[in-house]
């Protein structure tokens, strides 16, 4: 299909256009299109297959709204769209279906933003001021969401492994040892101790987070995010426990995106219970850290989790840590049959130090900040030195990549190779 690139395109471009499927929505986003200062004219009945026929042969607007509703297959759909709009449009979404891989999936196709019907007012003006924003924004902000990241998820092959204290010494080594700005997501809800470790109070930023995914944007995470040191913020929770935790994933999803264009590194203190639920939080980082120990529960769950990586997560490069490890005679089971068992080498043995330990508690640091020069500690800048190393290699790879991740560039991609045809 050749797009209709020709002069009845042209003229001036609207601010803002809706094109919506119901009385009640087309009301709701009349009211709010009069409150930004814009045409309640240009608020049309008709989904997005009107808003295709009518851009096919109109200049696009800067903010476009369309409702999915009517839409048998609405990625697809919004690939179509895609066709006929000019670069720079910032295209925002609406629907009925409440699915977590349709949001990603639109997301990563360019879609500003995904919200469901019936339309809040006040969801519907928050997604404006985030569009009036990027619109204002230095164009530099683009190439930097696509700037190679390391992502690294620590799990714990049982309770009470220590993979939240590896998780936190990682990230204070990745920000102090390692130079890099770096994020330390904790999203045990209820119980995370990523603040606790950092002497922290972990504020509210979580748990509103995930109480208003459509809020996440670059000025949330600056505001959310706890600072530890000029390097490495930490946003994290301690929701009561008696408030149980409703979302569907989305605002995990966002919360990543947002802290890979801000930081360079993402340390995420993954729960099991996370992981099996909201795979798909998993599918943008390059690393999991299994932490475990040498015992027989501790391998029945790590050969578990291993198998649960590589069938849905098969681009993670997994590096399997045992911690808290005592002598050899002291051990469950010996090194060489836990490998045997789990079918994959042990990368890092993190020895037990209990003075260690209690130390770095006493005095709110981590590990690797209270106990500099220990084996401990040895074992943990490693560690964390593997994980540089994997960046450096990324980012040498992607050193040729063009950005991406904006609208803009998305689309601009798309109607240049249709240019050329």
């Amino acid at each position: 299909m050749n797009a209709p690139w020709n002069s009845a395109r042209g003229g001036t471009r609207d601010p803002f256009v809706a094109f919506v499927c119901d009385d009640s929505s087309a009301d709701t986003m009349r009211q709010i299109a009069a409150e930004q200062g814009w045409a309640i004219e240009k608020v049309y009945k008709g989904g997005l297959r009107n808003a295709v026929q009518t851009l096919s042969v109109s200049a696009s607007p800067i903010i476009l709204f369309v409702d999915l509703s009517e839409s048998g297959d609405p990625l697809n759909d919004i690939n179509g769209l895609a066709e006929v709009c000019e670069p720079g449009t910032i295209v925002i979404a609406c629907g009925q279906v409440n699915d977590v891989r349709l949001y990603r999936d639109l997301i990563a196709s360019g879609i500003h933003d995904y919200l469901l019907k019936p339309l809040n007012p006040d969801a519907l003006r928050e997604t404006f001021a985030q569009a009036h924003t990027m619109l204002n924004a230095p164009k530099s902000t683009d190439q930097a969401t696509d700037r190679p990241h390391c992502g690294v998820a620590v799990i714990g092959a049982r309770g009470g492994v220590g993979a939240s204290t590896i998780a936190t010494s990682i990230a204070w080594l990745l920000s102090d040892a390692g130079g890099r700005t770096t994020a330390l997501l904790d999203l045990d809800v209820h119980f995370g101790t990523g603040a606790l470790a950092l002497d922290l109070e972990p504020g509210r930023g979580l748990t509103d987070a995930i109480e208003n995914p459509s809020r996440i944007d670059g000025l949330f995470i600056e505001r959310a995010m706890v600072r530890a040191s000029e390097r490495l913020a930490v946003l994290s929770a301690e929701a009561p426990i008696n408030a149980p935790v409703v979302t569907d994933g989305a605002a995990f999803y966002q919360l990543q995106e947002e802290i890979r264009a801000a930081f360079e590194c993402t340390v995420v203190d993954m729960p099991r219970s996370m992981l099996i639920q909201f795979p798909h939080l998993v599918a943008e980082l390059q690393t999991a850290v299994l932490v475990t120990e040498f015992t027989l529960a501790a391998a029945r769950d790590a050969i578990r989790i291993l198998s649960w990586l590589k069938t849905n997560a098969p681009q993670l490069q997994v590096i399997v840590v045992a911690n808290r490890a005592p002598a050899t005679s002291m051990q469950e089971i010996s090194r060489k049959d836990f490998e045997t068992s789990i079918e994959h080498k042990v990368d890092h043995i993190v020895p037990y130090d209990q003075k260690l330990c209690t130390q770095a508690a006493k005095l709110g640091k981590t590990m690797a900040e209270a106990g500099k020069g220990s084996k401990t500690v040895g074992a943990l800048t490693d560690l964390s030195g593997q994980l540089l190393a994997q960046f450096d290699d990324d980012k040498a790879d992607r050193a040729r990549g063009a950005a991406g991740g904006s609208l803009l560039a998305t689309l601009g991609a798309k109607l240049s190779n249709l240019k050329k045809k």
